[in-house]
Formats: C-alpha cells, sequence, structure tokens
C-alpha cells in the first residue's frame, strides 16, 4: 500500500466529493445562533468552541443543523480516531444496549474479561485498570506509583515524588493541575498538591538531576499534544527508559492522545522502540461512543492495588467493554496504524510546502500535526475560524499553533483538500 493507493474506509465514500459540493460557511445562521445562545445560558463557560453547531457524523465528516458539511481535524481531539458513527463500533454499542450496561464493579460481567484480555494482548501487558476518562487513568496512575514505591521500592511514606514535563497536558483535576505549567489550566486553584517536580521536556539531562531515591515515577507524554504536538529528540525517550531502569523509577507514559493509531503505530512509544512501565488510555478507546479510559502494565505494579483501594462506580462496565473491545479488534490487524503512517507522510509533505507561506514551523507524526503560524499574519484562533467559513473543522492552541487530526478512515483526497484549505487562508491573511 502506498500514499497514493490509501483507499477509503468505511464511511468515507460521501465524504470523498463532499468538499467539491460544500457550501461555503458564513456567519452563524438565526438557527445557529440561536441554539448557541441556549447553550451558553445555561452551560459553564469553560469552553470557547468556534461557531459552529453539529448534528450529525458519518466517516471524516459532520453536519450541522443547517445541512453543511465540514470536515473534521479535530476529531474530538483524537478521540474520533476510527470516524464518526462507526459502524462496526456502532453495532457493537446497539447489541450491547440490548443487554445490560452497568452491574458496577460490585458484581463481575460478561463483557470486561474478554475487553481486558484483548487489551492487555495489545499492549503486551499482563493487566488492566479500567476507568472512564483520561484524567482518571492519569490519577489512578499516580495512585498506582505511590503505591509500588512504598510498598515495593521502600520510599519512606509521604516522601514519593514524580517527575513531570514542563508544557505538559495530562487533564484539570485538582491534583493534575498541581503540576501544569498553564496559567488557564492552574491559576486560580490552589492550594496544589505535592509532590511533583517539573523539568523541560526533552531534557534527559535534566531529567536525571531531578531523580532521587524517593522518586518513584516519570510521567511523560511521548509526544506532547496541548502543547502544540511537540515531539522530544528521537534519542529522548529510549534515555528516560534507560534512566528509569538504572534509578529503579516507574517510567509511565500517557498515549490518552498519541495512543491507539494516531501516530501511525500502535502507540507512539512504538515510533522510538520503547515499551513503558504503564501506558495511559483514554479518548480513542472509547471509540468516539462511551468514555473508556484506562491503565495499562504488568501484575507486578497494577498487583499492587488492594479491594476497596481504588474504583469505579462506571469503569468496565459492560457497554464500555464492548465498545473497547471492538476498538482493540480494530487496532488488531495493523491495518488502521499503517493508513495512519501512510495518510500522515501524505499530510506532513503538504503542510510542510507552506512553510515561509505564513507557517514558521510544521511538527507531528501521523496524522497529528501541530502548524505554528507566523503571529504577524493571524492568530490560530483566526485561523480556525476563516478554515471554519470554508468547511474545515480545526483548532488552536497556545496562540498562534492550530492542530490536525483528522480520523484515521479520512479519504486521500479529503486530506488533500485540507491542506488547500489552509493555504487559501494563509493567502486571504496575506493579501490582507
Amino acid at each position: 500500500m502506498t500514499n497514493d493507493t490509501v483507499g477509503s474506509a468505511a464511511g468515507t465514500d460521501a465524504g470523498t466529493v463532499a468538499h467539491r459540493i460544500h457550501a461555503e460557511a458564513g456567519p452563524a445562521t438565526p438557527r445557529q445562533a440561536e441554539a448557541i445562545e441556549r447553550e451558553d445560558e445555561h452551560t459553564a463557560h469553560n469552553y470557547h468552541p468556534l461557531p459552529v453547531v453539529v448534528a450529525e457524523g458519518d466517516g471524516a465528516w459532520v453536519t450541522d443543523i443547517d445541512g453543511r458539511r465540514y470536515l473534521d481535524c479535530l476529531a474530538a481531539y483524537s478521540a474520533v480516531n476510527f470516524g464518526h458513527s462507526n459502524p462496526v463500533l456502532l453495532d457493537a454499542a446497539r447489541a450491547q444496549l440490548d443487554r445490560i450496561t452497568l452491574t458496577s464493579r460490585a458484581f463481575h460481567n460478561d463483557q470486561l474479561g474478554p475487553f481486558v484480555e484483548a487489551l492487555s494482548g495489545l499492549a503486551g501487558k499482563d493487566m488492566v485498570l479500567p476507568m472512564n476518562t483520561g484524567a482518571e487513568a492519569v490519577e489512578s496512575a499516580i495512585k498506582v506509583a505511590r503505591a509500588w514505591g512504598y510498598r515495593v521500592k521502600g520510599v519512606p511514606d509521604g516522601l514519593a515524588n514524580i517527575v513531570v514535563m514542563a508544557g505538559n497536558f495530562h487533564g484539570r483535576t485538582t491534583t493534575i493541575v498541581s503540576f501544569s505549567d498553564d496559567p488557564s489550566a492552574r491559576d486560580g486553584f490552589g492550594p496544589f498538591t505535592p509532590g511533583f517536580r517539573t523539568v523541560p521536556y526533552g531534557d534527559a539531562t535534566a531529567l536525571a538531576a531531578a531523580v532521587d531515591e524517593n522518586t518513584v515515577a516519570v510521567l511523560v507524554e511521548p509526544i506532547q499534544g496541548e502543547a502544540g504536538i511537540i515531539v522530544p529528540p528521537a534519542g529522548y525517550l529510549p534515555a528516560v527508559r534507560a534512566l528509569c531502569d538504572e534509578r529503579r523509577v516507574l517510567f509511565i507514559a500517557d498515549e490518552i492522545q498519541s495512543g491507539l493509531g494516531r501516530t501511525g503505530a500502535t502507540f507512539a512509544c512504538d515510533l522510538v522502540g520503547v515499551v513503558p512501565d504503564l501506558y495511559l488510555l483514554g479518548k480513542a478507546l472509547g471509540g468516539g461512543i462511551v468514555p473508556v479510559s484506562a491503565v495499562v502494565g504488568n501484575r507486578d505494579l497494577l498487583g499492587v492495588l488492594r479491594p476497596g483501594e481504588h474504583g469505579s462506580t462506571f469503569g468496565g462496565n459492560p457497554l464500555a467493554a464492548a465498545v473497547g473491545r471492538a476498538v482493540v479488534g480494530m487496532l488488531a490487524t495493523g491495518e488502521l496504524q499503517e493508513r495512519a503512517r501512510l495518510l500522515g507522510q501524505r499530510l506532513h509533505a503538504g503542510l510542510s510546502r507552506l512553510i515561509g507561506h505564513g507557517v514558521l514551523e510544521v511538527r507531528g507524526a501521523g496524522l497529528w500535526a501541530g502548524i505554528d503560524i507566523d503571529p504577524a499574519l493571524a492568530t490560530g484562533r483566526e485561523v480556525c475560524e476563516l478554515l471554519l467559513e470554508r468547511g474545515l473543522l480545526a483548532k488552536d492552541t497556545h496562540g498562534s499553533t492550530i492542530r490536525l487530526a483528522p480520523p484515521l478512515v479520512v479519504d486521500p483526497a479529503d486530506l488533500d483538500w485540507a491542506v488547500e484549505q489552509l493555504e487559501g487562508v494563509l493567502g486571504e491573511l496575506s493579501a490582507r
């Protein structure tokens, strides 16, 4: 299979020609304005969405309440890796909805065992701790690392520390924002949870200096997502692995955004041949249907948890397990990972041509790209608003950076069209 022969996937045939018939989106119509006003009136304003009201989705395309279609190049922050309304995942969810959806972990259910068996097999690990959201997976891993530090490594009670990276994004709970350096996530939410040390991302020397006898874990995103799709030097993650082995410290890889096919591999760690002690998974694990997350590791680590010490009413519920198992099944063949790798080459080749023409830098791996717009030209938000008018959905971060992360089922022609729209927006801004 080559770049030019990557075919359409389920649900994308209509999208192949949709860009040719898409009606340009102008200012919000009265119907959309009313829908946005109703939402704003009764929803906490913790997001700043683009002015579009989505009603339906199919493959890599979504349709608003006025019938206009848009190419989705965010994929719900990689939660919709397999496309909207994916028939395989919808069939799994529908079949389970007719049976049972929730038992709590007070009882066993017939879906959890097959799910955790499949997921642990995909990751090459022994055990799975099922949760719901990505932030819950991170919080769970923090507890596991501390328990392992006290019960196995012998760290004195209350002294465990975890080393994290500058520019990280692991969620928005009070403990997680305690080790964030993003003012919008952190300011005004103290007092903060102690026990974390921050070092520059990609700097193995600084990491080594921060690790001491009471360090229980290093928590790292293999590629930083919210920071702008920041890819570390090729030798960085192998150096983290070697240091953790040498100092008897757990290597925790937050693959919540980067994992499950997004980067052209099952996990971003695979790109440099590194295996962490714990994988943190979420987003795409629920197929865009239900929240599903997990901590995946070997028995000697996850086995430190005892009954009653950690849990979740919805974690491992039958509906989530059924959908999650279908997701793992889709990844088991490796075809989607290869598709993301090849289409990613195509995407990055197209984006690289824009460097020097309103774009300062392009980063990423697979179908994941961070694009630094020249701040003298526009903000990332302004670029995303102009892309919206052209029928393309993307999201900005950190001022002048925009991110592209289309579903892995995106059609090659639609991917080319997305690059053309960005080129058109940049030309439009330059002309101004």
